[in-house]
């Protein structure tokens, strides 16, 4: 069986965990090709003290690859801040954005293979033969494509800050006026990206934000309609009008999307979803041309998640029999 999975940051990386569990795999041998293929976001891609920051890929492979801070659900495990203690020492900007020292490491491999010519599928390939995943990971694209948020500003006009700054320096609470990929309509699908979904058995979009993480990867040119010619089933990332984490409800009041597992399922639309996964809160949110199944939702242990996996997949292949 081969899935493909959009995914980005901590609610992918956890439905991932599970997907892997439920469909027993590991580490993946060398030679062998992965059941899995992540699509990661790269919107929330940033460069900073002269790295180049990718947090929803190094989010996936950690977690992955056994080396997450679980507490939080980003970053490395047994982390220290030396680097960064000294960076503020300097007086060095932004302070807001603060990199662990495991992590310092990571990016400066990537940026020293960028800088060498190698494109961000190259790199992230290289990144996670150390991790071992067990899944392939793909950046949604090579080329650069970051998520800016526009603001109100003092003087009564607008401006624009990069998603990381609004999201953690202000931690969403200023009003979102606009989301804007800058750079996805010129760019192009990473290499392999397209022929995986093609190929794949199944889609299933974890409950990742559908604005700024999946709604990155759907708006690099020709992914989107690659994919509404699969069979795609998504869980919902909203349980009872609220998020499971973090802060989508700013995000979707940006794009006048209301927080509710059934708007989201809108937002994306027929074309795209065929299969839907509500929580019991939410039981009985019908959206025309979807069907919508509802079970737990909440990815409390591995064991939940596994099972969350395993109801996304007998949904797809429920869907996948009937187009048949």
């Amino acid at each position: 069986m081969r899935i493909v999975v959009p995914a980005g940051g901590i609610g992918g990386a956890r439905f991932l965990r599970g997907l892997k569990k439920e469909l027993g795999v590991g580490s993946d041998p060398v030679g062998e090709e992965p059941a899995i293929t992540v699509i990661g976001n790269t919107g929330d891609d940033i460069t900073l003290f002269g790295l180049r920051i990718c947090p929803d890929l190094d989010t996936v492979m950690y977690t992955l690859g056994g080396g997450i801070n679980e507490e939080q659900g980003w970053g490395r495990a047994d982390e220290s801040f030396t680097v960064k203690e000294e960076l503020a020492a300097y007086g060095m900007q932004p302070t807001w954005f603060g990199l662990g020292d495991r992590d310092v490491a990571t990016h400066i491999v990537r940026a020293q293979m960028m800088a060498a010519g190698y494109p961000l599928s190259a790199v992230t390939e290289a990144l996670c033969d150390r991790w071992r995943p067990g899944v392939r990971m793909l950046p949604m694209t090579d080329d650069r494509v970051e998520t800016h948020v526009v603001l109100d500003d003092e003087a009564g006009g607008r401006r624009a800050v990069h998603f990381q700054e609004w999201w953690i320096r202000h931690r969403a609470a200023l009003p979102a006026r606009e989301i804007v990929g800058v750079g996805a309509e010129d760019a192009t699908p990473a290499p392999g990206v397209l022929e995986a979904i093609e190929q794949a058995d199944a889609v299933l979009l974890p409950p990742s934000n559908p604005v700024v993480s999946i709604g990155s990867v759907l708006s690099v040119p020709g992914v989107r309609e690659a994919l509404e010619r699969a069979t795609v089933v998504g869980v919902s990332p909203i349980i009872g009008g609220a998020p499971v984490r973090g802060m989508a409800d700013a995000c979707l009041q940006a794009i006048g999307v209301e927080t509710s597992a059934r708007a989201v399922a809108e937002h994306y639309g027929p074309e795209l979803l065929d299969g839907w996964l509500v929580d019991e809160a939410d039981e009985g949110a019908a959206v025309d041309g979807i069907a919508v199944r509802s079970l737990p939702l909440y990815m409390s242990d591995p064991e939940a998640t596994a099972a969350i996996a395993r109801a996304a997949l007998d949904l797809a292949a429920e869907l996948e029999e009937q187009r048949a």
